[in-house]
């Protein structure tokens, strides 16, 4: 998480996705998921358990369009009321409205703010890959066919601490192709399987 000495807004991005055959010195995170449906509804930083933070969503029907801006913080998302300080370095987790079935891959994301993470709206090229995890494959051969869907929630937090590393950065939307392989899976139980986006940074 680190990126400087001093406090930063991050902008916080967390997505999932079911699977699919034939975070202004304040990080803002965003989280996705994919089929059913869900919300992202509370962050926990330590003691701290915080649903101000979180700007929700206006309902939990999932974004299906990946190059459309609601790719980044979902379709109007709520105004979050609250920065949660975190120390780089610390351990974020965040729960949801529902449990998952069917999962596919899932992502977190930190951007950085230009300025506050309350009155950013996620663009440009200041989103960074912290985490990921693959998808759950069917070995019965039955398939959720149709549109990938993503689940998406942003919640702010304020970075305090941390060393110099400097990621590179990508834009959401932007990151992922409507033509990434990894967002359509031909095979039922393929053997190798790649997240879409860019890589997950190791600093």
């Amino acid at each position: 998480m680190a990126e400087s000495r001093k406090s930063r807004n991050y902008l916080v991005f967390f997505g999932l996705n079911p699977p699919v055959y034939l975070f202004r010195n304040n990080i803002f995170t965003a989280i996705q998921l994919a089929s059913p449906h869900y919300i992202w509804t509370i962050l926990i930083a330590g003691s701290i358990t915080s649903i101000a933070a979180v700007q929700l969503p206006v309902n939990n029907s999932p974004v299906t369009d990946v190059t459309s801006n609601d790719i980044t913080c979902n379709v109007s998302p709520g105004e979050a009321t609250e920065t949660v300080d975190v120390p780089a370095g610390s351990t974020l987790d965040f729960k949801l409205d529902n449990t998952i079935y069917h999962q596919g891959p899932a992502t977190i994301y930190l951007g950085k703010a230009p300025s506050d993470a309350a009155s950013w709206d996620g663009s440009g090229a200041n989103w960074f890959k912290i985490v990921e995890w693959g998808a759950t494959f069917n070995p019965f051969g039955l398939s959720d066919e149709g549109v990938p869907q993503w689940y998406i929630s942003c919640t702010q937090i304020n970075i305090t601490g941390g060393g110099s590393a400097s990621p590179s950065k990508v834009s959401i939307p932007g990151y992922v192709s409507p033509n990434d392989p990894g967002l359509t899976v031909d095979d039922p139980v393929p053997t190798t399987y790649i997240v879409p986006g860019p890589a997950v940074f190791s600093g």
